[in-house]
């Protein structure tokens, strides 16, 4: 078992063409209230994983252990779009952040809510985008949610991105509005002029 990469939160592991996440203890807690936090969120993105594998791409889920707090995957290959989104050709780049609004609307429209959706949690598959890390993801009724996911993803290409952050986002709003909730949209613009005078 190769360790990939360590997060406050997690551990990601392959294991023979899995991905192993394990959700590690932290010792500032109390173990009660650990184990129980540690339990409960890696049950909860397990079941997000699960109910977006039928809307999007996402890794498949093979597996659920609430005694050792891990998740096992499939393992997705491809670039993190992170390392590759500057350097896309520019056309293809548009059509990636179309088909990547088009994806989170899939998810909203399930009241599904990621809660982190940056290029670093999403992986470039050849042509085929995979999303992935639901660890902070929830499911919610609330336009306001899914406003907030979405300038989550705005502030991501503004940071990491800035030279295409402005086309990138309107491609973005353009997949998802094609298949999306449209309040959404609408609220983006309150929850975007909040931040702007706070």
């Amino acid at each position: 078992m190769e360790l990939l990469k360590q997060g406050a939160e997690a551990k990601l592991w392959e294991d023979e063409g899995f991905l192993i996440k394990e959700r590690i203890k932290k010792n500032y807690r109390i173990d009660e209230i650990d184990n129980k936090l540690r339990k409960t969120r890696t049950r909860k993105e397990a079941k997000l994983l699960e109910k977006s594998h039928s809307l999007i791409n996402v890794p498949k889920l093979y597996n659920v252990d609430e005694k050792s707090m891990t998740i096992t995957m499939e393992f997705v290959h491809g670039d993190l779009v992170k390392n590759v989104f500057d350097e896309l050709n520019e056309r293809i780049r548009v059509n990636l952040c179309v088909d990547m609004g088009k994806q989170i609307a899939e998810l909203h429209n399930n009241n599904i809510v990621h809660g982190d959706l940056t290029t670093s949690n999403m992986i470039l598959n050849k042509d085929k985008l995979f999303f992935f890390d639901f660890g902070l993801g929830f499911e919610s009724l609330r336009v306001e949610d899914k406003a907030v996911d979405l300038h989550l993803l705005r502030q991501t290409f503004e940071s990491k991105h800035y030279l295409h952050s402005e086309k990138a986002f309107d491609s973005v709003l353009r997949g998802y509005s094609a298949k999306g909730d449209k309040n959404a949209v609408e609220r983006l613009k309150k929850v975007e002029g909040r931040g702007r005078y706070k």
